[in-house]
């Protein structure tokens, strides 16, 4: 894609220091508004800037990130993006049918001085029994005051021991590091804050003459500050724009560093559902600079984000050290793709709770002298797995998930002796040849004839597509407008539809009302006039390729700012004759605006633009074609 582009800074600031100080008033209901209309990402309605209060207009505008602080929640706001204080032992635990397993002790803490490890399992806290008991439950009773004593017993292979600790304040560190199996850099971040780069920084530096791959573990990462976010992942990709924001006026705001990349071995980042905001512009960043894979589920879709304006920003405004936090800002990848909705989707699509252990097999160092008994995945990095190790019962499970997620697209090979030696094998082959009875492939039982099987199984692979429920895809079939919304709405991701149904035919409890309703509220479907929707209406060729063409521009920076700045001459292309004027715009979009190194046009519809009939009913092999194509293009689908 072409990536260059003048780009236009806001003087709009970002801010999340508090600084309190005596004062009378606190932000007024007419401030409020003012704020809302001037910096709110889209326009507001009338109706809910007239609401009479500051809550009630929040609450109209329904926007779950726009939030009012009073003085003391906003205190609590910035403590949640810091380091904790706590009194108490220090460790990380969660709770078990026996009571608390410890998953980590953390340092100059009176864990780690008493003795206590990773594994240990409490059972008992000043004689009470922990199990049965919730996590929080047992955790106050750990805690205390500085200098008080609290007795633990713990169950260490099979053996009660009992520990007498002192309590004392404890940082504990919204980033933690540690070294695994003595060569794998591990940094565990729980928010991006104030401290989060030095925290990086630290770890990176404790650990990087050994480490040969490092893990970032961004699970359960809401995110935190944008630039926070920008400077920590500079540690892997280096100089240069991370991602860009976007405001209601089109104006962009890079965000990078200037910070060199403090490793040359790649990183992995674990993600789950609730890895969010900053957290994705820092996979993506990842994705998009070639610095390593993502593993875990596809992140929470948040591509927004908030302006917090408090006193240091508008001292007349928050005199009681009160805020307002805004949707301000939509974000997007330094390759231009936002987050919004569809989040980031992970290289490897595993369950979160296996992605540490899959991490950790691709992370084996270097065969030295002889490749037998070992695999090489080549995935932006090579990447090696040590098949004893993948083959123990510890790791069999993390294998088989593996294998279920590579893309057929990856190149995997077996090593075969020597220094040099690898064969070429796939994912299927080897789940057969080491016995893995649990693995099953990504795919559907009817597609082996469509031309398109291999963007069907990619799309397949990745969650983002789903059959008939009988295991079929049904590739030549016909597409309903509902259904297309349906499948646009699995490759998205979109949520439960929470609004009114905002079409008369389409009743809420029909089996696409979700999807028509969140691709509608998305601006990618209209409806037939009167208030009617048409579910059951057939979706022709030039219909896919306009509501394909509006997702390119919604997903993608550079491709909205192409159709924004393309002349209007381009629509006179004859290429173009055959379609309806409404459809010419996203079919010059996708079919004739893109261009390789080479000069040469990329077109990423399913067949050149003049054999396209673009009234003849689309089919769905052709929407998942077009749909792996553009999310391939736009960089969303891991290459």
């Amino acid at each position: 894609m072409k990536h260059a582009r003048a780009l236009r800074l806001p003087a709009l600031g970002l801010a999340l220091v508090l600084l309190l100080s005596p004062a009378a008033r606190a932000l007024t209901t007419d401030q409020a508004r003012e704020l809302l209309e001037k910096y709110y990402i889209d326009d507001i309605p009338a109706s809910v800037l007239e609401q009479p209060t500051i809550q009630e207009m929040l609450d109209a505008l329904g926007d779950p990130y726009t939030e009012y602080f009073n003085a003391e929640e906003y205190a609590l706001f910035n403590s949640t993006m810091s380091d904790s204080q706590l009194v108490g032992i220090g460790i990380l635990s969660q709770v078990t049918d026996q009571g608390l397993v410890i998953q980590r002790v953390y340092e100059d803490t009176p864990a780690q001085a008493g003795g206590l490890q990773a594994g240990d399992v409490i059972v008992a806290v000043d004689g009470k029994a922990a199990a049965g008991q919730d996590g929080d439950t047992v955790s106050g009773w750990l805690r205390g005051e500085p200098g008080t004593t609290v007795e633990v017993n713990i169950l260490r292979d099979g053996t009660e021991h009992t520990f007498t600790l002192t309590r004392q304040d404890i940082t504990i560190p919204a980033t933690y590091s540690e070294l695994w199996q003595g060569h794998i850099g591990y940094l565990d971040c729980d928010n991006f804050g104030d401290e989060t780069l030095g925290h990086f920084l630290d770890g990176m530096e404790t650990y990087g003459d050994v480490a040969d791959h490092w893990i970032v573990d961004l699970r359960g990462n809401g995110g935190g500050r944008v630039d926070a976010a920008a400077s920590s992942v500079a540690c892997f990709t280096g100089q240069g724009v991370t991602s860009y924001l976007r405001d209601r006026n089109g104006d962009l705001l890079p965000y990078g560093s200037d910070l060199d990349n403090q490793t040359l071995y790649p990183v992995i980042v674990l993600t789950d559902a609730v890895t969010a905001s900053a957290s994705e512009l820092f996979s993506a960043a990842v994705r998009d600079g070639g610095a390593g894979i993502v593993i875990g589920s596809r992140t929470y879709g948040k591509g927004v984000a908030q302006s917090v304006f408090d006193q240091t920003l508008l001292p007349d405004y928050f005199p009681e050290g009160d805020a307002i936090k805004i949707t301000s800002l939509r974000n997007y990848s330094s390759g231009g793709s936002t987050t919004d909705t569809v989040g980031v989707i992970p290289h490897l699509l595993v369950d979160p709770a296996l992605a540490p252990d899959v991490a950790v097999l691709l992370s084996a160092s270097s065969p030295k002298g002889d490749t037998a008994g070992y695999l090489r995945v080549d995935y932006v990095w090579r990447w090696y797995v040590d098949l004893e190790q993948a083959l123990s019962d510890e790791y069999r499970a993390a294998f088989t998930a593996l294998l279920e997620a590579l893309p057929d697209t990856v190149r995997v090979l077996e090593g075969t002796g020597g220094t040099e030696g690898w064969a070429d094998t796939d994912a299927a082959s080897l789940a057969r040849q080491y016995g893995l009875t649990e693995y099953e492939k990504r795919t559907f039982n009817d597609i082996s004839s469509s031309p398109y099987v291999a963007q069907i199984e990619r799309l397949a692979t990745y969650g983002l597509v789903l059959g008939d429920g009988t295991g079929a895809f049904r590739p030549e079939a016909g597409l309903t407008r509902a259904q297309l919304c349906a499948l646009l709405a699995q490759a998205l991701q979109c949520a439960p539809w929470q609004g009114t149904a905002r079409f008369s035919d389409v009743p809420s409890d029909a089996w696409y009302a979700d999807s028509v309703n969140a691709i509608a509220a998305l601006g990618l479907v209209d409806g037939v006039g009167g208030g009617r929707f048409d579910p059951e209406g057939t979706v022709t060729h030039e219909q896919l390729i306009t509501i394909l063409g509006r997702l390119a521009q919604r997903l993608n920076l550079f491709l909205d700012l192409e159709v924004q700045q393309a002349p209007a001459e381009v629509l006179d292309d004859p290429a173009l004759a055959d379609l309806a004027g409404w459809a010419r715009q996203s079919a010059w979009l996708l079919a004739l605006s893109q261009q390789g190194l080479l000069g040469n046009t990329i077109n990423l519809l399913w067949a050149p633009l003049e054999d396209i009939d673009p009234s003849a009913p689309a089919l769905r092999e052709e929407a998942a074609f077009l749909t792996c194509s553009l999310l391939n293009y736009i960089g969303i689908l891991p290459s």
